[in-house]
């Protein structure tokens, strides 16, 4: 009798893990696109719930019919046909899953494969009392399964977050060790809301024409990203280091310089990104100009006077500033004359020692922009100019930010990365100028706070006369750029709206010629393409 009981518990575990395996995944994947964090994970959480519909509500439905049936059935044929469902639906759900390819899938790190036996492990805890203390076993075992996994996410990582922080330490202290050995090495710190992945591999670019240099590679841009960089890359070597320096919290730039210690520090730009977890405009301002301000008295400051942020802010510390603009010819480094095809761009670049023509296969005011900050960083390093002009010819497109590609014999424009309000504005002024048909793939913008439904109303807005053909990605996401598409005019049958990048895809090809061109505009995860 006993081991018989043992025997269907252990069955009844198995078939409810297999279960759960498809939400917990989905939860831990948006988990860790939330960056691990209990605030932003929680918000989003609330958001996808408020736009629950169509295909995504039927198996809550389903759900609420099997509770609900649980009062009016027999209690052992319910449990029966219960676990028949949870079997059935369960396989199911792998075999799709399975299937599905995600633009920013899940990526078992450790840190990932730790949540991974905690979640297991608080699921079996679950499992055990809701089968021997609860009469509806079945349907509370169900509701969990795919409801409640997405809750204990939260207490999973309340579990593990004393085993991060100490894995966290230990890193950053031999990381700490490594720089602090190296007393020769220059060390570059880049931040701002926009441009520093840019600017920052412009950078490397340029500089290891003439240095044995190197940067955090992608998005490394927090403590653990530049940890892993400075522990796994860095070698005696080495003269440069380029520190991409990411902020989405007040503190975190602090946190970064007392990490580093760089001596020259680049502010690319400074807007609305990441409101929701800064709280203000005014923190993030306050945050990025924290790099400047954390120099030491013979660093030197780079700044973008185009900004008006920067431009208007008062920064306490005596190092040495050096500014660059496009628009405002009372800098250091002013770029000019700026011509755009669709094999890339010339412009002059006027400083006090002369002015010196530059082409490069880039595309947007804003890499001109970049590549002029680098130039100025170059010169503080005393790069020549012509080094400069050979090196800048050189440089290749930065994956995903206005790169011209070809794909399937189309010619794409990827902006793919991480879209914001000027980087948008720019991708359509670079359109603009591009011959026959011109495409918009996108899904909009994110992580704007309470200003994110207007800034895409007003990136809707600016696509007319600027693309002729546009393709949103997400029903409930993209609405605030309908809008601004029929405000502005914007002819509706050239406006199509698909539920996947997939389908927008499949539907692009059916409309383009190989002598148009294709816009795409942020790659945001189809998960929160609602």
């Amino acid at each position: 009798m006993i081991e018989n009981y043992y025997l269907i518990l252990g069955l009844m575990l198995v078939v409810y893990l297999i279960f759960s395996w498809v939400p917990m995944k989905h939860a831990l994947h948006m988990f860790q696109q939330n960056r691990y964090e209990n605030g932003r994970y929680i918000a989003w959480l609330k958001k996808t719930i408020k736009s629950f519909s169509g295909k995504s509500f039927l198996p809550v439905v389903l759900l609420i019919l099997i509770v609900l049936s649980s009062f009016v059935i027999d209690r052992g044929i319910h449990q029966v046909v219960t676990v028949a469902i949870v079997s059935i639906w369960g396989c199911y759900s792998i075999f799709n899953e399975l299937k599905v390819e995600y633009i920013k899938p899940l990526v078992y790190t450790d840190r990932v494969k730790r949540q991974i036996v905690v979640m297991t492990c608080l699921n079996i805890i679950i499992y055990i009392i809701i089968f021997n203390f609860t009469t509806y076993w079945d349907t509370l075992g169900l509701l969990y399964s795919y409801l409640g996994v997405w809750l204990m996410i939260l207490v999973m990582n309340w579990i593990t977050q004393p085993i991060e922080n100490a894995v966290k330490k230990k890193y950053l202290n031999d990381a700490k060790s490594i720089l602090e050995n190296q007393t020769n090495l220059i060390k570059i710190g880049i931040t701002g809301s926009y441009g520093k992945t840019s600017s920052k591999t412009i950078l490397q670019e340029i500089l290891s024409e003439k240095f044995y240099s190197l940067m955090t590679p992608a998005s490394f841009n927090t403590p653990m990203g530049i940890t892993r960089t400075i522990r796994e890359y860095l070698k005696p070597i080495h003269e440069v280091f380029i520190c991409e320096m990411g902020a989405d919290h007040v503190g975190d730039i602090q946190e970064l310089c007392d990490f580093v210690h760089p001596k020259i520090g680049l502010v690319t730009s400074i807007g609305p990104q990441h409101l929701n977890t800064f709280g203000s405009l005014e923190n993030i301002i306050k945050e990025k100009m924290k790099l400047i301000e954390n120099l030491p008295a013979d660093g030197c400051g780079i700044i973008n006077m185009d900004n008006e942020y920067i431009r208007n802010y008062s920064i306490k510390n005596n190092c040495r500033l050096v500014s660059y603009a496009i628009h405002d010819e009372n800098v250091d480094y002013y770029a000019t004359n700026i011509t755009y095809t669709p094999k890339g761009s010339t412009f002059d670049v006027v400083t006090k020692e002369g002015t010196y023509t530059f082409e490069t296969k880039l595309l947007g005011e804003h890499n001109i922009a970049n590549i002029c900050a680098a130039i100025a960083i170059s010169r503080e390093l005393n790069v020549e100019w012509k080094e400069l002009q050979s090196a800048v010819k050189k440089v290749k497109y930065v994956e995903h930010r206005l790169e011209l590609k070809k794909i399937n014999g189309y010619t794409f424009v990827d902006n793919a990365f991480n879209s914001n309000p000027v980087g948008s504005a720019m991708s359509l002024e670079v359109m603009k100028m591009m011959p026959n048909k011109r495409f918009v793939i996108t899904p909009g913008m994110i992580d704007l706070g309470e200003k994110q439904d207007e800034l895409n109303k007003e990136f809707g807005k600016k696509m007319k006369d600027r693309v002729d053909v546009v393709i949103l990605v997400g029903v409930q996401q993209t609405k605030p750029i309908v809008l601004g598409l029929e405000e502005s005019g914007f002819d509706s049958n050239h406006i199509h709206i698909c539920k996947t990048v997939r389908e927008a895809f499949q539907l692009v090809y059916t409309l383009a010629t190989p002598e148009d061109t294709i816009l795409l505009e942020n790659d945001l995860p189809d998960a929160f393409n609602n």
